[in-house]
């Protein structure tokens, strides 16, 4: 199964999660999101493995948007600035969890 990480070395959410897969035997494909940042489309893929509203992918603490923004809104916002993605996010072909704590993406693999 192909894993994958978007990750921020500077996190330390991000930094355990990444431990946590590694030290389970998963080399993830460990993308530094800010400097490869998503386009809308894997932004939208994402989505749809997590299973949860744009909402959910936002560090609302870091953004100015409204609460009340829609969907197409956050993810313009996520896809001009990557810094607001929430983190750690990890995907498989099929599923996405956030991993806050990082033992939830254990539930995908």
């Amino acid at each position: 199964m192909a894993v994958t990480i978007w990750h921020n070395p500077r996190c330390s959410k991000s930094r355990e999660t990444l431990r946590l897969l590694e030290t389970r035997g998963i080399a993830p494909e460990v993308r530094d999101y800010q400097k490869e940042p998503p386009t809308m489309a894997e932004l939208q893929d994402a989505l749809m493995k997590l299973g949860q509203p744009a909402a959910a992918m936002i560090r609302w603490k870091d953004t100015d948007l409204p609460k009340d923004a829609d969907e197409n809104e956050i993810l313009s916002a996520l896809t001009a600035n990557p810094k607001l993605i929430e983190r750690p996010l990890v995907l498989t072909d099929t599923a996405a969890r956030i991993g806050r704590p990082p033992e939830t993406v254990l539930e995908i693999l």
